[in-house]
Order: C-alpha cells, then sequence, then structure tokens
C-alpha cells in the first residue's frame, strides 16, 4: 500500500526552484513502523520543514519479507524520486542494486562497507550514506547483559536468519562474547516465520538458559509468537527493540532507533540542498538505551542486579 505524506520545507530548500515538489521514498523491511516515520517527519519539521507544500512522501513496507525489497525498491526508483530512505542492510542492498544515481540514506546496516554498500565511512563515494550500526559489538554487549541478568543461563540460544546479510556481523560479536563468557552458545537458524515453533523445540533439547534474539524483520513481524514461546519455555530474551520488552522480553539494548530516523533527516535536507551522499559521512551511533521489564523479571524468578539497574534507560513495571 502507497502512503503519500504531504511535508514542507523552508523556503531555502527551494529558493532556486519556486514550486518544485520533492518526492521522498520510504523503505522499510519489516511492517510499518509508526515510531520510525513519525521520528522521520519531526526530523524534517524540526529543520524547518511544515506540512502541504514541496515534499511528498511514499512510503513501502516488505513486512519482513526479504523477496519484496527489490520490487519495492525499484518502484520508488521508477517514480523518480528524489532519495530513498531505507533501514537495515537488506532495504540498502536492495535500493542500491536498483540505482546507482537516486541518493540512498541508510539507517542500522550492520556493515556498510563490508556489504559493500560505501567505500569508507569517512568518504562513502557512489550514491549511498547515512547512518550505521555497530552489530557485533552490540551482540556482544546484549549477550554480556544477559549473562547478567540471567547469571544461571550457561546456555545461550541465539536466533539467526541467513538471508539477512547484518546478521554475520552479529552471529560474529556474538560467539566472541560467548567465548569470553563461557557461554555456550547454541545458534538456531530461522529463515521464515513457520521455522520459529521448530527453533524453541531446539532450545528445549539443548537445554537453553536464555534467548538472545538479534533484530531481524521476522522476529520484529513475529513478536506475539516469539514472546509466547519463549514465556511458555520459561525463557529470559534480550533483544534491541524496546517493543519486545513492553510486550514481556526481560531486557533489550541498543541504538535509539526512532533517533536514527530523526537523524536520517539531516541527510535528505542536505540531499535536497544539494549535496552528495558521495561526500556526507556515515554517522555510527553514539546514543544506546537498556531496558528491562521488572514484572518479567519476576515472573522468571530473576532480580536484576544493580549494574543493570543503575544503566536502565527505562523500567517497566
Amino acid at each position: 500500500m502507497v502512503v503519500l505524506g504531504i511535508l514542507a520545507a523552508p523556503l531555502t530548500v527551494d529558493a532556486q526552484q519556486p514550486g518544485k515538489l520533492h518526492q521522498i521514498g520510504f523503505l522499510l523491511y519489516p511492517s510499518p513502523e509508526a515510531s520510525r516515520f513519525e521520528a522521520f517527519r519531526q526530523g524534517l519539521r524540526a529543520l524547518g520543514y511544515t506540512e502541504g507544500q514541496n515534499i511528498a512522501i511514499e512510503q513501502r513496507y516488505a513486512h519482513g519479507v526479504h523477496d519484496r525489497l527489490s520490487g519495492l525498491a525499484a518502484e520508488l526508483v521508477r517514480r523518480k524520486v528524489d532519495a530513498i530512505v531505507v533501514d537495515g542492510t537488506a532495504a540498502a542492498v536492495a535500493a542500491r542494486a536498483a540505482t546507482k544515481t537516486t541518493p540512498i540514506v541508510f539507517t542500522l546496516p550492520a556493515d556498510p562497507v563490508g556489504s559493500g554498500l560505501v567505500a569508507s565511512l569517512a568518504r562513502p563515494g557512489g550514491n549511498v550514506t547515512g547512518l550505521s550500526n555497530l552489530t557485533a559489538e552490540l551482540s556482544g554487549k546484549q549477550l554480556q547483559l544477559l549473562k547478567e541478568a540471567a547469571p544461571e543461563a550457561s546456555r545461550v540460544a541465539i536466533v539467526y536468519n541467513p538471508t539477512n546479510p547484518a546478521m554475520a556481523a552479529a552471529l560474529s560479536g556474538a560467539q566472541a562474547a560467548a567465548r569470553a563468557l563461557a557461554v555456550q552458545l547454541k545458534v538456531l537458524e530461522v529463515r521464515r516465520p513457520n521455522e520459529l515453533g521448530g527453533a524453541f523445540s531446539a532450545m528445549a533439547r539443548g537445554r537453553a538458559g536464555a534467548l538472545l534474539a538479534v533484530s531481524d524483520p521476522i522476529f520484529a513481524s513475529q513478536r506475539a509468537q516469539l514472546l509466547k514461546l519463549a514465556a511458555k519455555s520459561r525463557l529470559p530474551v534480550m533483544s534491541s527493540l524496546r517493543e519486545d520488552v513492553e510486550a514481556g522480553g526481560l531486557i533489550s539494548y541498543g541504538p535509539n532507533f526512532p533517533d536514527q530516523f530523526r537523524r536520517a533527516a539531516t541527510y535528505v535536507d542536505k540531499i535536497l540542498k544539494g549535496a552528495k551522499p558521495a561526500d556526507l559521512p556515515v554517522e555510527q551511533p553514539t546514543r544506546f538505551d537498556l531496558r528491562i521489564n521488572m514484572k518479567t523479571a519476576k515472573t522468571l524468578g530473576l532480580t536484576f542486579p544493580q549494574s543493570i539497574l543503575i544503566l536502565a534507560t527505562e523500567v517497566i513495571q
């Protein structure tokens, strides 16, 4: 479904092209996330944009289906949008394959250099730039925090989607952390939503004591099922998303996702004013949020240590 939102930019943006309607594509791998789109719009408004005059935003969502990304990216290119904002590595790769000229602003790809999106963080080259994610470091820190929250868990399962190019870095980081923490890491591949049940059966057979759910659109779209299965198995869950903790997960740690989309607006603004993506350095996240669910901890018989409580951005009762 196409959702068309009209935003207005400050007069300085179109000073040389009065009346021009800029079109921005907004392509997300997961299902619609209102908080992310609204954060992007807030970022534009903070730069002086107002609705109704000279910017249109066209949204496209793959609803967690990887194979849809290339077609959606091609649609936006055919509409001759002035820039495309994407989330994650898979969407960025699809957009990059669809066009070598339309500016692309990514948020949260795991390894933009390793995946070929940019030549370097300082000088991206080409038509792609944006805000990256420290995925290897992030998954390692997540495993460390999960072990602090559930110290008796000597075996930890990690659900992993090998079709997502971001997952290799996440898995590598988790494996390195597991060795340092003397944790047995059980890697379970989940390529499709209907494979979640089998993954949890494997966790039970392997006597996993906790679950690390690496950020992936499949798991975000299947949040209710994943957390229901985890609750049934009495597994504490660590993830990247606040929404998971709100829905019953034990703990989340990761970049502030809305903040990333808010910052993406600054890239779009610069591009509309004439900057080239090749010359705009890639930013890395500096703000990380730690959220915990006290009710879930109580249900699981866990007590958060002071080392986690003092770092918590938010405590959900």
